[in-house]
């Protein structure tokens, strides 16, 4: 926009009693979290090796220059980062773990360590840290259902892999000095229209409870469940629909 351009739609808003320079003032103090997966596609860093492991959602696709490597990503990011005015934050999901210096372990098993690179990094350029558990992109995942899963053992996997991410999440604000944002999102749900819709619904209220029992400082990490309106393979059931999910952030 050029300054012409920026006096003009200045004036409009002002005739609507809206001081712009006084709007952009407080949008400089907003932090934005950003999105660490719309630099690889969701792809992330399990396979080790600084390779991209596969099983992205197609946000973004293999496009000319997308980020093949952790450093490839985090140059992308302070690219855009150096074109936003402000502060802001990272938004970073638990497959981007950093296997470089440890061999890879299952999502159940990740720790603080995999992840203090991310910490370091975001630290040196006065970025806060969000954290996301990543329930997609994973062979306990292939069936479309992890939290609501029918099966006990694939049940216990995500919910210890929640568990261990509030703990990660927890440090990432200690160091920071900075609350992390965790984020919960899973994929559960049917192409078709499911005659039981409420077994699953009250196996992901069970795994949440599980997941959340741990008190953790809130001055370090604050819990966020996210719903969905439908998803590609679960166009006609979400398991952890906007109705769940509100009614579950109330009651608890």
């Amino acid at each position: 926009m050029s300054k012409e351009q920026y006096t003009w739609a200045s004036e409009v808003y002002s005739s609507w009693d809206v001081d712009t320079e006084a709007a952009l003032k407080k949008l400089e103090a907003i932090p934005i979290s950003l999105h660490c997966w719309q630099g690889d596609d969701v792809g992330g860093f399990e396979s080790g090796g600084g390779a991209l492991s596969g099983g992205g959602i197609q946000a973004t696709g293999n496009y000319p220059g997308k980020a093949r490597s952790l450093q490839e990503l985090r140059q992308d990011i302070e690219q855009a980062l150096s074109l936003i005015p402000g502060k802001h934050r990272l938004n970073l999901h638990a497959l981007y773990a950093d296997f470089r210096a440890a061999k890879p372990v299952p999502r159940n098993e990740l720790t603080t360590a995999h992840f203090q690179s991310w910490i370091d990094w975001c630290k040196e350029r006065n970025l806060g840290l969000d954290f996301n558990p990543s329930f997609f992109s994973h062979p306990l995942a292939n069936d479309g259902f992890t939290l609501s899963s029918s099966d006990p053992a694939i049940r216990s996997f995500w919910i210890g892999h929640g568990q261990v991410c509030r703990r990660i999440a927890a440090d990432m604000g200690k160091q920071i000095g900075s609350p992390a944002v965790t984020n919960f999102w899973i994929p559960d749900g049917y192409k078709d229209t499911p005659i039981d819709r409420r077994a699953p619904r009250d196996r992901l209220e069970a795994a949440l409870d599980e997941i959340f029992a741990e008190p953790i400082d809130p001055s370090h990490n604050l819990d966020a469940v996210e719903s969905k309106l439908f998803g590609i393979g679960s166009e006609s059931y979400v398991v952890g629909s906007h109705e769940f999910y509100l009614g579950y952030a109330i009651k608890n």
